[in-house]
């Protein structure tokens, strides 16, 4: 049974992770009705896995090696010597120069498929919706509005608190996308600084830590309660963004 010609394209999108909640959501759709779409989306997610476990790399001469990590660590130590001096709007012109570097000594070689981890794909998600002008779908703090939003977008209920008393007002929710699912995104504000807390379905790990991301300098925190995830991603202080934290896991309801 063959897929249609139409989705194939959309397909591959998805398994890629490169459509936004919405098309995903669409898609996702389709493939629930549609048997042709179904097996032929399972063949990609087979064939991803095959390669992704088949020894395909050829691994750099090790002068190649050398000098490529040895003009990394030179640049890292430039950059952060420059970021002291001007401050840090010069981590973005660090991480373009060490792309460069490294695209002038690269070799041609064979890969595996890979996708970026859970937590780096949250906050490219995070950057996305400020840079995209989409950081919200339900824009309210009413969080009696948020939370009856998400019904049949999402398999799953977000617990919705108001914090406003604690210094993080509700703004709003969206659909986002992540980890091949759509996910529901909760928004807060603590003073100019906009924090998202990404909810999905649990996954098996730890019950929750702190991470700080350089030279992005955004901090995130992960916590899991029940069946559910919570991944609260932002660029405010590490130690306000484990207030946040405290205050919703204390509300939400167990």
């Amino acid at each position: 049974m063959s897929p249609c010609l139409e989705k194939e394209s959309l397909l591959q999108a998805l398994l890629d992770g490169e459509l936004d909640a919405a098309n995903a959501l669409t898609v996702e759709g389709h493939l629930r009705t549609c048997p042709g779409c179904a097996a032929h989306y399972r063949l990609l997610q087979a064939l991803r896995a095959r390669l992704a476990e088949a020894d395909l790399s050829a691994p750099a001469p090790p002068r190649l090696r050398a000098r490529i990590e040895a003009a990394i660590d030179s640049e890292v130590r430039a950059s952060r010597s420059r970021r002291g001096r001007l401050g840090p709007a010069l981590g973005w012109s660090a991480v373009g120069a060490i792309a460069a570097i490294a695209a002038s000594l690269a070799v041609v070689q064979t890969v595996p498929l890979q996708t970026a981890s859970l937590e780096d794909q949250l906050v490219a998600s995070h950057v996305r919706s400020l840079l995209a002008n989409h950081l919200i779908d339900v824009e309210t703090s009413d969080r009696h509005v948020v939370k009856p939003w998400f019904n049949g977008k999402i398999d799953f209920a977000p617990p919705v608190v108001d914090l406003k008393d604690q210094g993080f007002p509700l703004v709003g929710g969206r659909l986002d996308y992540a980890d091949q699912h759509v996910v529901a995104a909760l928004v807060y504000r603590r003073r100019a600084h906009v924090i998202n807390l990404f909810v999905m379905p649990a996954h098996a790990g730890p019950l929750a830590w702190l991470t700080h991301h350089a030279p992005t300098s955004y901090s995130v925190v992960h916590w899991t309660r029940g069946n559910l995830d919570f991944w609260a991603v932002s660029d405010v202080e590490a130690g306000d963004l484990e207030t946040f934290h405290k205050a919703f896991a204390a509300r939400a309801p167990a």
